[in-house]
């Protein structure tokens, strides 16, 4: 079967003996936080080259060496995701030491304002929180899809929260920046689809392994007069599965979508978790305020 724009789709024997990743080369932003270490470690686990990406060196610096030492490949760069410049130049790196750049997945965090309603903020900090985030995933998404569409093929990866879909009361920008993340994945796909790169957004509910989403939890739980554990068990009763997602899954799930087994999933939401409406309405959306409230502290991980 001919194949355009040189893509090729995999065959249960063309993979045998191989991981899921093999020789792809994985840039990641916010590598540090709770998600994005659990996803290097996943690309890097299933064969992947990963470029680990932040503000912070040393726990990037500490995350390489653990995947090093678990006999992956790592190397970890001081890169401000929200710097276009920067990104570009980091990127032109990953190329000159790697031969081509095969997945993009942006994970920072930044601060979209939780707490506050709408008619509180100015509209300079509704540019902000809502925004900050959507521009970063421009800069990131852009620049690597430029290289991708010059060698035919890549994966760009987004994340979101339930929220995008279903917004709540008091989240400040953060359903808008989901919404625009969405959308601005499905604009790409479209776009640089025809050179043989997917761009495909996953989004997920809470994950209470993840140490700022298991603080917050404690959090919310406190402010409810409940334990620790009523307070996730109650969070997990509106999930179909009766549980939370760990940040493991949402991994294992972003080494699958970027695999060549995905070879056609692209310009789509994929939800790592499907979740009703508390009120009992089935609907796309459910808890996503836990994932959303995390924000707020998450921004270190950029």
């Amino acid at each position: 079967m001919n194949i355009p724009n040189g893509m090729s789709t995999p065959s249960a024997a063309s993979f045998s003996g191989k991981s899921l990743l093999t020789d792809k080369v994985a840039v990641i932003y916010g590598a540090s936080g709770g998600v994005g270490s659990s996803v290097a470690k996943a690309f890097a686990r299933e064969g992947a080259k990963v470029f680990l990406v932040g503000r912070r060196p040393e726990p990037l610096d500490a995350l390489a060496m653990e995947i090093s030492k678990a006999g992956g490949r790592a190397s970890a760069s001081r890169v401000d995701a929200l710097d276009s410049k920067a990104v570009e130049e980091h990127l032109q790196k990953v190329v000159a030491e790697a031969g081509r750049l095969d997945v993009s997945f942006n994970l920072i965090g930044t601060n979209v304002g939780i707490g506050t309603p709408l008619v509180k903020l100015t509209d300079e900090k509704f540019t902000a929180v809502a925004f900050d985030k959507v521009r970063s995933y421009f800069i990131t998404m852009t620049a690597a899809a430029r290289i991708m569409e010059k060698q035919g093929s890549g994966v760009i990866l987004g994340l979101t929260a339930p929220n995008a879909r279903l917004p709540r009361v008091n989240m400040g920008g953060f359903s808008v920046c989901g919404a625009a993340i969405e959308a601005l994945c499905r604009q790409l796909a479209l776009e640089a689809g025809p050179s043989g790169v997917r761009v495909v957004c996953l989004r997920t509910s809470g994950t209470p392994d993840n140490p700022i989403i298991h603080e917050v939890m404690a959090y919310l739980a406190k402010q409810k007069g409940v334990t620790f554990e009523e307070f996730t068990r109650s969070e997990a009763e509106v999930t179909a599965l009766k549980r939370l997602p760990l940040t493991t899954e949402v991994a294992n799930a972003a080494a699958l979508i970027a695999s060549d087994y995905a070879s056609t999933i692209t310009a789509t939401v994929v939800k790592n978790s499907w979740t009703r409406h508390r009120r009992g309405t089935p609907d796309e959306a459910g808890p996503g305020g836990l994932i959303s409230l995390t924000i707020l502290t998450a921004a270190r991980t950029r």
